[in-house]
């Protein structure tokens, strides 16, 4: 075999180049998040959802309710209402991941929503008082008169919105009863072949 030059170049075995490394991360090793864009980009509207919807949450609070989508927020997320009247879901925001749309719709006549923004939804912040043994033993903290207002505010605007919904809603049959009855499934239910 002749002598190594300077300019021959070392063979690596095929078998070695392919060889999965010994050493991997372990499982508790902290992994800093590093986002591609500075803002996330606002999710698009799902194709089978459009304004005056009926969908079924299926997260939260009011999981397996349904409710009417009334459109989608700067932020992506989908503003609904119940009525609260009807079935006890306040305007709110809603990630449009955890529903699913329905063949139903309501005829959003007469509803405005317009001045409603991800703002409307924003909280106040409360200054936490010092730890104090009275404060330890206190049994209810009052809300601040700022707060109660928005509240009031709140419960006004909703019943502004839900008047000429429920009106609209009324006009259909059984569409009341519909939006009432929560969303369950029973032993004897076949989701695969469910058509919402």
């Amino acid at each position: 075999m002749p002598p190594k030059g300077k300019g021959d170049k070392k063979k690596v075995d095929p078998a070695k180049r392919n060889r999965i490394s010994k050493w991997y991360p372990a499982d508790d090793e902290k992994r800093h998040f590093t986002r591609k864009y500075r803002t996330p980009k606002v999710a698009a509207l799902r194709k089978n959802i459009a304004p005056g919807q009926v969908l079924i949450l299926l997260g939260g609070r009011f999981k397996g309710k349904r409710v009417v989508f009334l459109k989608q927020l700067k932020s992506g997320l989908l503003l609904v209402t119940g009525p609260h009247k009807i079935n006890g879901v306040p305007l709110k925001r809603v990630n449009q991941a955890y529903v699913i749309p329905t063949a139903t719709k309501v005829d959003l006549a007469g509803v405005n929503v317009s001045t409603v923004d991800d703002d409307y939804f924003a909280r106040a912040k409360v200054q936490k008082a010092k730890k104090s043994e009275e404060a330890f033993f206190a049994t209810a903290q009052e809300k601040p008169e700022e707060e109660k207002k928005r509240i009031a505010e709140k419960k006004g605007k909703q019943a502004q919105f839900d008047a000429p919904l429920i009106q609209n809603i009324k006009k259909v049959d059984q569409l009341k009863s519909y939006l009432s009855a929560r969303f369950t499934l029973t032993n004897r239910m076949r989701p695969h072949e469910l058509h919402f």
